[in-house]
C-alpha cells in the first residue's frame, strides 16, 4: 500500500476502470470513430436524416401532416375522397415510402460494412489468441521437460494443443459435418 492507501501493485485506474479495460474501450471507440470518419458527406447527411426520421416524434409529425392534408382536402371537396388532393397525398406517401426504403438500405449497407470489419477483426484476434495460447502451452511443456524435479512424460493432448489451429482445416471440417457449403 502507498501512503495514500492505494494498492501499489494494482494497475492504474482511469475513471474507476482499470487501465487495460480503459485501453480496450478506447480501442473499440477508435475503431467505430474511424468507420464514421470515413463516411462521405452524403452518407453523413443520410445518417443524420435517418436519425431524425427514426425518432417517435417523426411519426407524430407525419400523422399530423397527413391528417391536416386529408382534413383540408375533405373540407375543400365537400367530403369526397376522389378529389385530386387525395391523389396527390397518395403519390406523396408512395414517393416518401420509396425514399425511406432506399434510405434504410443505404444506412443498413454502411452498418453492414462496420459489422463485417468488426467480424474480421474478431476473427483475426481469435486466431492470434489461439497462436499465443499454443505458444504458451509449448513453452510450458518445454519448461516441464527441462525441470529436473518434474517427471518427464509425453502428454499427447498438450502436444496437440501446442500447435495453432488450422483455420482452413477447421472450416472444411465444419462444412463436412453440417453439409453446408458457401460460395462467394
Amino acid at each position: 500500500m502507498s501512503e495514500d492507501g492505494r494498492d501499489v501493485g494494482a494497475a492504474e485506474r482511469r475513471d474507476g476502470v482499470a487501465d487495460h479495460v480503459a485501453e480496450s474501450v478506447e480501442s473499440v471507440a477508435s475503431f467505430h470513430q474511424e468507420h464514421y470518419r470515413r463516411a462521405t458527406s452524403l452518407q453523413r447527411a443520410i445518417d443524420a436524416f435517418n436519425e431524425r426520421l427514426g425518432r417517435p416524434s417523426a411519426v407524430i409529425v407525419l400523422v399530423g401532416v397527413i391528417a391536416v392534408w386529408a382534413g383540408l382536402a375533405a373540407w375543400r371537396g365537400d367530403g369526397r375522397v376522389d378529389q385530386p388532393s387525395f391523389a396527390w397525398l397518395e403519390l406523396a406517401a408512395t414517393v416518401a415510402a420509396l425514399l425511406v426504403s432506399v434510405l434504410i438500405l443505404v444506412t443498413q449497407r454502411r452498418e453492414d460494412q462496420l459489422a463485417d470489419r468488426r467480424a474480421q477483426l474478431t476473427l483475426e484476434l481469435a486466431l492470434l489468441a489461439d497462436k499465443k495460447s499454443a505458444k504458451i502451452i509449448a513453452l510450458l511443456e518445454e519448461l516441464r521437460r527441462d525441470q529436473p524435479d518434474v517427471a518427464d512424460r509425453v502428454d499427447a493432448e498438450s502436444n496437440d494443443m501446442a500447435k495453432p489451429t488450422d483455420a482452413d482445416a477447421m472450416a472444411a471440417s465444419i462444412e463436412a459435418k453440417t453439409g453446408k457449403h458457401h460460395d462467394n
